[in-house]
């Protein structure tokens, strides 16, 4: 995923829109880190023509799914504070490794098990700067949510986490 990471940004939502669908899939799975079933219906959803229609459609297509498969496409995110080899360049990226507590981890580590084990999906949320020990605060605050509410709430996420991917990565290519 990292080299399709890498040659997106030289590739438009125009570009996007002529690919064949695997090709497309391929281009995009580094936003949404994999989440196939997902991936296919967003390339059966083209032409987009914009990146806000995009982004827009994924999130549609989100909220439409199956939960089954609204658990796979969040599932398919690393878990916030996970150990930075097994995540993805990207997430590496926007959940600052290198400037954080360990105490803070810590905490993470111990919320995350808590989130899975009362919802059974992975808590994933947009980082968008924010330290890791905002992201206990973030964390703690939706283990008061309902499912349902926090499904809609983290796929909402994952498709804002891809339009920044999105938007970084073809503001990097722009001359």
């Amino acid at each position: 995923m990292a080299a399709a990471a890498e040659s997106l940004g030289s590739l438009d939502v125009a570009t996007l829109d002529r690919l064949p669908a695997d090709e497309f899939v391929d281009a995009v799975a580094p936003l949404f880190e994999g989440a196939p079933r997902f991936l296919a219906r967003l390339a059966v959803a083209r032409p987009f023509g914009d990146e806000e229609t995009l982004f827009g459609r994924a999130v549609a297509i989100a909220l439409a799914m199956p939960e089954q498969e609204q658990v796979e496409l969040i599932d398919a995110h690393p878990r916030l504070g996970a150990p930075p080899a097994s995540v993805s360049a990207l997430s590496h990226r926007e959940q600052g490794y290198d400037r954080e507590t360990t105490e803070a981890i810590a905490d993470l580590g111990r919320l995350n098990r808590t989130y899975e084990s009362r919802f059974g999906f992975r808590f994933c949320v947009f980082v968008d700067g924010r330290s890791r020990k905002e992201l206990v605060r973030v964390i703690e605050a939706s283990l008061d949510a309902d499912r349902a509410s926090e499904i809609r709430r983290a796929l909402a996420d994952v498709v804002a986490i891809a339009h920044d991917r999105h938007r970084r990565l073809t503001a990097a290519e722009a001359p």
